[in-house]
């Protein structure tokens, strides 16, 4: 079903430059095909998220995610199609990147010359295996030097994302045993932890020097107004968008 744009979408808190933005959709805007949603009304819906975001002269990029380390560069040609990626970037004026999540930390990037935006979408395979570095080494390419700008959009909190060995072992080696702490919460549960995705990201962002990192921490599986695949099972995909205006 379709929702008006002003009846609640998160707004990223962060200190963008002038005419670069990002929000984060919410319950009732369904931008996923996973739950049994028409396919007609996702189409309505991304629709409406791209007028409201570009207006009718702009072009937002979706994309094929599958957990992994793919990152694209986005143009408006590029937008007639949706790549197999997990990341986008574009220094084109009018295109939009969007980003569908539902417990996964979505994450918006603009560079402090206003010159380059981008996004990622962060399981925890898709963290591990280096979809952060690459989105910036790619924002970077050709010798930006600009500052990076990041927002943490919302994502499953560390009170409900309880984990087992494989997961605990990928964060691991990709950051490292002392800091596991950071990252980690025991539970009573022998073999399981809760993770801290929030934590993982903003380490992971600024390892790959991005020091400017806004993140309110919003949880989507305490949020009734958010979509949550761990709390809902099969469910419906916020989209998280970051765009400069055309």
């Amino acid at each position: 079903m379709n929702a008006d744009p002003s009846a609640g979408w998160i707004k990223a808190k962060w200190p963008a430059p002038t005419g670069i933005h990002a929000l984060t959709t919410t319950r009732g805007t369904n931008v996923g095909t996973r739950n049994g949603e028409a396919p007609a009304a996702v189409a309505a819906n991304r629709r409406l998220i791209k007028s409201a975001c570009l207006g009718s002269a702009g072009h937002l990029q979706w994309l094929n995610q599958v957990h992994g380390d793919g990152c694209i560069r986005a143009e408006s040609g590029s937008c007639r199609s949706q790549p197999q990626a997990d990341a986008a970037w574009t220094n084109e004026r009018g295109v939009g990147l969007a980003i569908q999540s539902a417990d996964c930390v979505p994450v918006a990037l603009a560079s402090a010359d206003g010159r380059r935006i981008g996004a990622a979408h962060g399981g925890w395979r898709g963290l591990t295996g280096g979809v952060i570095k690459n989105l910036v080494a790619a924002m970077r390419n050709g010798g930006s030097t600009a500052p990076l700008i990041a927002w943490i959009g919302p994502a499953i909190g560390p009170e409900a994302y309880e984990v087992g060995a494989d997961v605990h072992t990928a964060v691991l080696t990709a950051t490292s045993r002392s800091i596991e702490g950071r990252f980690f919460r025991n539970v009573d549960t022998p073999g399981k932890w809760c993770l801290d995705l929030f934590a993982l990201t903003g380490w992971l962002l600024r390892q790959a020097d991005v020091e400017h990192i806004s993140c309110e921490r919003i949880c989507t599986w305490s949020n009734a107004n958010l979509y949550s695949h761990r709390r809902e099972g099969a469910t419906g995909r916020m989209a998280t968008v970051v765009w400069k205006a055309p």
